[in-house]
């Protein structure tokens, strides 16, 4: 009974944790120069504001720069303009997110793509718990980002502080849905080390049993051959 409750806690803070703070309709009201530019997928104000003098990287009460609240506002043609103009890609607001793993919540390959070929670094540590894209994404079933993050690089069994790993996270937050099963089969078949065990030993598999996910145990188990 314990170690159920236990689990719950984590699943509760591990799903809080993935609560970012897109920008509120009262920051957005209050946006000036590159935020509004921003937000309202103006690249050619951007350009002006740069010329101007304006810093690509000025924060927001929330510690967003531009392109955090471009990824928010899924403004390609803004944060192409803002890396163009010398923007940190690799910046962090508050809640400690980057533009890709603003972007991996939202399902956003398009920009996930975009932001790692402006040179946001894929396997960057983010959140409170020290976790990455590529874990949030996994998360959350977001499979395309998940392939994406794949391939560029993204590490494929960092462990955050909950002591999970992407693919025990797709399994422990995960629904067993064609979802999470797509992103299971995508970490599985990159060669996710399906060994790792979370801080009482139990694996993915072992989870994916327990919840009774049996396509997941499935491809799981085939990586065990």
């Amino acid at each position: 009974m314990l170690r159920i409750l236990v689990i719950s806690l984590l699943l509760s803070a591990a799903t809080q944790s993935w609560a970012q703070r897109a920008p509120s309709p009262t920051e957005i009201s209050s946006y000036e120069g590159l935020h509004k530019a921003a937000h309202e997928n103006d690249p050619d104000a951007v350009r002006q504001i740069m010329a101007e003098g304006a810093n690509p990287d000025v924060r927001d009460s929330y510690g967003r720069t531009p392109a955090h609240v471009a990824a928010f506002a899924s403004s390609y043609d803004v944060v192409r303009a803002l890396a163009e103009a010398g923007a940190d890609m690799n910046a962090l607001e508050e809640g400690i997110y980057d533009v890709v793993t603003i972007a991996a919540v939202a399902n956003d390959p398009e920009m996930v793509s975009l932001a790692i070929e402006l040179g946001n670094d894929p396997g960057l540590t983010t959140s409170i718990y020290d976790g990455t894209a590529l874990i949030a994404a996994a998360h959350l079933g977001h499979h395309e980002v998940v392939r994406r993050l794949i391939k560029a690089g993204a590490p494929l069994d960092h462990v955050n502080n909950l002591v999970w790993t992407a693919l025990i996270e797709a399994v422990v937050l995960g629904d067993g849905g064609p979802d999470h099963i797509a992103t299971v089969m995508a970490l599985v078949e990159a060669g996710a080390d399906v060994s790792i065990g979370d801080r009482n030993g139990v694996t993915a598999l072992q989870h994916a049993v327990a919840r009774n996910y049996d396509q997941i145990a499935a491809i799981i188990r085939s990586a065990e051959k």
